[in-house]
């Protein structure tokens, strides 16, 4: 499989071949002119490192430890709302590789996979992203369930306090739930892989909220769904209700500024997610990787960073600038497309080989190891 598909370009270019246009664009596109997603990319082609000679052999130790688990790589699965659209029975798959590999797994509470679904499924470090409920009634309620379900750690979202209009998702004519028109079956009837997991299964939902969704619109844009209609924009009042309500560790995804991190400290929080929700929420936003030193100065909380990465150098290059963990999100939903059940498996292979390989051009032999970066602009 290596011969083909060596790295995430080559999944990246096969998932596009493999599913219809509407789906494509939902999964890879930003917001605006997409400006903060192509920043991201520029920015992490900015953090270089000097190659070492003369160091004898490396043999690469990729573990790492995060709140007090050892992982055996440094890097885990983000969560992704309506997994299920991108490709049948993906939440489940997702689980399943993450488990075996011994990775976290972050399940979205709009994915297309109950708690429930996915309990028999998960690993040892099984997340729970919140998108923040207004009613502390369903808020509650969602807690409960993860928790029931086998999740260890709640993970809240806090860069969405708006809908963004995602204006290429919206041209693609995506609604929540999906309906298929005319123009959206002729792409479908192109994607027979697609089309034939779909048929078997029924076309996604969020499955999580329909306990909550009674009377909601159906056939809502896709930048307006129900999660939007039962979220609320957070404060740090409702930071602390969580870390009253919530026994496992606290995870805020979204930070981006220095001078949040030091209330979110005080509330109790366990660690702080770095991200710009990948370029999916406001396109006048810096690449998340510029953001990280700083922050890693600014509080000794385990540090997360999304946003995105494309290979296991994009990796170490998130890891020496301050992260102690990395969150993939879009990456791993090319190779499910790509590959079906069998890509979850090979890219996280991809990337492991990839780590190792650029460790062993820096003689780097663990991951606290990683050399200082160096800024690639200055030498033109």
């Amino acid at each position: 499989m290596h011969a083909r598909f060596p790295g995430v370009s080559d999944l990246k270019k096969r998932a596009q071949r493999r599913l219809p246009t509407f789906v494509w664009d939902y999964l890879d596109s930003g917001t605006g002119v997409e400006a903060t997603k192509a920043r991201n990319r520029a920015a992490l082609d900015r953090v270089g490192f000097m190659p070492s000679i003369l160091h004898g052999p490396i043999n690469p130790d990729l573990s790492t430890t995060f709140l007090g688990k050892k992982l055996a790589q440094p890097f885990g699965i983000a969560p992704v709302g309506m997994s299920g659209l991108i490709w049948p029975d993906a939440e489940h798959l997702l689980a399943r590789a993450a488990k075996t590999a011994g990775l976290p797994y972050c399940l979205s509470n709009v994915a297309s996979r109950t708690p429930e679904d996915l309990s028999g499924d998960l690993g040892e470090d099984a997340w729970f992203q919140l998108y923040p409920p207004k009613d502390p009634d369903i808020r509650l309620d969602l807690l409960n369930r993860a928790r029931a379900a086998g999740f260890t750690t709640l993970v809240l979202t806090v860069d969405v306090p708006t809908a963004s209009r995602r204006e290429r998702q919206t041209r693609a004519g995506l609604t929540q739930p999906p309906r298929l028109t005319p123009r959206l079956l002729a792409q479908v009837a192109l994607c027979p892989a697609w089309a034939l997991g779909m048929a078997q299964r029924g076309m996604p939902r969020m499955r999580t909220l329909d306990k909550y969704s009674t009377g909601a619109k159906a056939n809502l844009p896709s930048t307006a769904h129900v999660g939007y209609l039962l979220r609320t924009s957070p404060d740090m009042s409702y930071v602390k209700w969580l870390r009253d309500h919530w026994d496992g560790p606290l995870i805020v995804k979204g930070v981006m500024r220095v001078q949040d991190v030091e209330p979110l400290a005080a509330a109790g929080v366990d660690a702080l997610w770095v991200s710009n929700h990948t370029g999916r929420q406001f396109d006048g936003a810096p690449g998340s990787i510029e953001l990280l030193p700083d922050l890693r100065a600014a509080t000794r909380l385990p540090l997360i960073f999304d946003s995105g990465i494309e290979g296991g150098l994009d990796i170490l290059r998130a890891l020496a600038s301050g992260a102690d963990l990395v969150m993939i999100g879009r990456a791993f939903h090319f190779a499910l497309a790509a590959l079906g059940a069998a890509g979850p498996a090979h890219l996280i292979d991809i990337l492991r080989l990839d780590m190792q390989a650029n460790m062993g051009q820096l003689g780097a032999h663990t991951i606290a190891g990683l050399p200082t970066p160096i800024a690639l602009s200055a030498f033109g």
